[in-house]
């Protein structure tokens, strides 16, 4: 069966005119970042790409879309229901997921809306480093027409450092439209030179909230 999903991936992706690139990273838990993000047909492509690989990841989406009956169905394709607004608490209760599975990939599009944006949601970085797992670096390049998985970053004490980085991994990967493209970077880099706060994910402030 995964053998006929990959191929099934692989097939509609070269139909597309897209080509593969790396392979399924091998940790058997991490945190799946995609970028760019400036069009909904990035969502369809990198689950392709996912099968392609022989990755199906764990998603997440607001919880009014998995009411009965759809919620039957998007719960099979591995869905996890969240309620909004509560960004802290949503990132220490997706980081305690990974302490119940032996395996599990989690995917996170950082920047959080097709619109272009000054920075990138943090909440891929802190569940990733609140669950002592790995950020896999996916993509999606419209300009060469391919995507993939690149290195994994594991999250150090250092945000600066980290994200780095991700923008040299990035630098020069375009989505459909490149003018909605905001920076890789993160709110937390530009607060005071004291020093990054780190969010307390037991017990989420306001301040954290607007960090994520």
């Amino acid at each position: 069966m995964r053998t006929l999903v990959a191929w099934v991936g692989r097939t509609c992706l070269s139909l597309g005119g897209w080509r593969v690139v790396g392979g399924k990273p091998e940790a058997d838990r991490y945190v799946l970042i995609a970028a760019p993000h400036t069009t909904n047909w990035d969502f369809p492509l990198t689950l392709l790409y996912g099968m392609a690989l022989g990755i199906w990841p764990a998603w997440i989406g607001k919880h009014t879309l998995f009411r009965f009956p759809l919620g039957v169905f998007f719960r099979a394709l591995r869905g996890i229901p969240v309620v909004r607004g509560t960004p802290a608490n949503l990132v220490h209760e997706l980081a305690a997921q990974f302490a119940s599975h032996d395996q599990l990939v989690l995917l996170m599009p950082p920047e959080g809306t097709r619109s272009r944006a000054a920075y990138w949601k943090s909440g891929f970085y802190f569940v990733a480093r609140g669950a002592n797992v790995p950020v896999a670096m996916g993509f999606l390049d419209y300009g060469r027409r391919e995507g993939g998985i690149g290195p994994l970053l594991y999250p150090s004490d250092d945000v600066r450092a980290d994200m780095e980085k991700l923008r040299a991994f990035y630098a020069g990967k375009f989505g459909l439209y490149p003018k909605l493209q905001g920076p890789v970077r993160l709110r937390v880099e530009d607060e005071p030179a004291s020093g990054v706060p780190v969010v307390d994910l037991h017990e989420p402030s306001s301040a954290a909230r607007e960090r994520l």
